[in-house]
């Protein structure tokens, strides 16, 4: 398939991304991520991996768009955490003692 990242236009296939990641350890990831094989890999690594560019060359939706033009699996960003109720003073000492916290 043909694709465009980063200005520059890319044959890519899905046996040929998988050689390519075949060996690279998958680095932490917060953000978007593909899915090659049985591991989960950040966007931006698997773009540098198979482009051979510096990251901030191109987007992780151009990746993204690829990827799954590929038919490999993609995630979105994590997402946020519920923000926490925070208890003033009065209400943490008595939830601490078991009693019912007012609202």
């Amino acid at each position: 398939m043909r694709c465009v990242i980063a200005r520059f236009p890319f044959d890519l296939t899905k046996s040929g991304v998988l050689e390519s990641m075949k060996g690279i350890k998958p680095e932490q990831s917060s953000g978007e991520s593909v899915i090659i094989g049985r591991r989960t890999y950040p966007v931006k690594q698997v773009g540098q991996v198979i482009t051979r560019q510096d990251r901030r060359d191109f987007s992780a939706g151009e990746v993204l768009r690829a990827m799954t033009q590929l038919g490999f699996t993609c995630r979105g960003p994590a997402p946020a955490p519920a923000p926490t109720r925070v208890l003033d003073p009065l209400q943490q000492a008595s939830a601490m003692l078991g009693a019912p916290v007012a609202a």
